[in-house]
């Protein structure tokens, strides 16, 4: 990890909600912070550029929801393109991150915490990207 990465803004991509969260790398701290509603696949870009220039990431982390055995599924190359999507419209670098089961594992922390299982009504998918960035913090950064 380069040392001008301080803040460091996660995505878990979906073709009808991407969720967003935030962390710091020199405290390694994570917290979530949003869900976007997307079209296809395609989030409301100024949104999106809002939550940038209010954070100021350095640097952006998508998780890339491959198949159990390690290969690319569709949803894969979807989430590559928008991960290439994003570095091509804000500059910023964008690493991608082995994300499978993330979304399992935050609906069931949810689940623990007492979430009813309505996830359109209260979507994890923040929490999600608070996984996927913390798999990147804890193979990015030294302790």
């Amino acid at each position: 990890m380069r040392k001008s990465h301080r803040t460091v803004m996660a995505f878990d991509y979906g073709l009808s909600q991407i969720g967003v969260a935030i962390g710091n790398c020199m405290l390694g701290t994570t917290q979530p912070l949003a869900v976007l509603r997307a079209k296809d696949g395609q989030p409301e870009w100024q949104l999106l550029e809002d939550l940038i220039k209010e954070w100021r990431p350095d640097v952006l982390v998508v998780g890339e929801p491959l198949n159990m055995d390690g290969t690319a599924s569709e949803l894969s190359a979807r989430a590559n393109k928008f991960g290439r999507r994003l570095h091509g419209r804000l500059g910023l670098e964008v690493a991608m991150v082995d994300e499978r089961l993330s979304s399992f594992e935050a609906k069931h922390n949810s689940r623990e915490q007492g979430h009813r299982g309505d996830y359109k009504r209260q979507p994890v998918d923040s929490l999600a990207a608070e996984l996927i960035l913390r798999t990147w913090l804890a193979e990015n950064t030294e302790r």
